[in-house]
């Protein structure tokens, strides 16, 4: 069985969509669907304009609100720039670092992502980091030497005693928005390295903690195959999470995916 720390999260990352009223409908009919009852952790990533608003609609429910990107200062002249302060303020208790449309269509760098990563946890956020590959590097078999770079690097200089307060995101890039989708077997061995690489950077103890989720095109037809995997432990959802039922469609396939089945091999 895994530990109880590594219950499953699942992640609605919105990225640039919704309108106010389709943000406030959105987030509605997820607290609504996710009730009381609390066996996942439920995050909603809406975009920077509808923090406020959505973390209104989220207070007092099961589901926890995250934003999908900081700078690493606490304010200044950073113009068009969002601080984890003002995060904080608004109620977010999680933020998105790494993700592969940021390093790939914006250029962040693996330094400054680790920036953010260490300034994010001293503010007191938890972070979601996104890691994986393309499809010119998984068929070049450079995807072990990348994710081994990524990790190490965006975790560079944080002690293992700010793990509990990290979840890594392992997003296959070729399988965001393709339709395509790793297999639940591909899904469990990437898994199963990004695990090994934290036992060799941290220890087996703080490694067996963290909770790694998958993203990429995850939707409510492969969710339950993909949550059934030993050391899948959610999912970070895109274009699902922009439809209430589908979304809950795909928390309800954690919830109800049986824990008698997660054992190690």
């Amino acid at each position: 069985m895994k530990p109880d720390k590594r219950r499953k999260t699942i992640v609605g990352n919105w990225k640039m969509h919704t309108t106010a009223a389709e943000a406030r409908h959105l987030a509605g009919g997820v607290v609504d669907g996710v009730g009381n009852s609390d066996p996942v952790t439920v995050i909603l990533c809406p975009p920077f304009p509808y923090l406020a608003l959505v973390g209104e609609i989220l207070k007092g429910s099961r589901v926890a609100l995250g934003a999908q990107n900081m700078y690493p200062e606490k304010e200044g002249a950073f113009t068009g720039e969002v601080s984890p302060t003002m995060l904080l303020d608004l109620g977010c208790r999680y933020v998105i670092l790494g993700h592969s449309e940021r390093r790939h269509k914006l250029g962040e760098s693996d330094a400054f992502i680790n920036q953010k990563v260490r300034f994010a946890l001293a503010c007191g956020l938890d972070i979601i980091l996104c890691v994986g590959e393309t499809l010119e590097q998984r068929k070049a078999n450079q995807t072990e030497a990348l994710l081994d770079r990524q990790l190490n690097l965006g975790l560079a200089d944080v002690p293992g005693a700010a793990l509990p307060h990290i979840s890594i995101a392992y997003e296959p890039v070729w399988a965001i928005g393709t339709g395509k989708t790793a297999t639940p077997e591909q899904a469990e061995e990437t898994h199963q390295f990004i695990r090994h690489q934290l036992v060799k950077m941290f220890s087996m103890a703080a490694a067996e903690r963290v909770r790694i989720q998958y993203g990429g095109s995850v939707k409510p037809e492969n969710a339950a195959a993909l949550l059934a995997q030993h050391d899948v432990d959610g999912a970070l959802i895109g274009g699902a999470s922009l439809n209430a039922g589908q979304f809950l469609a795909i928390v309800r396939a954690g919830i109800s995916e049986p824990q008698t089945k997660r054992k190690s091999a």
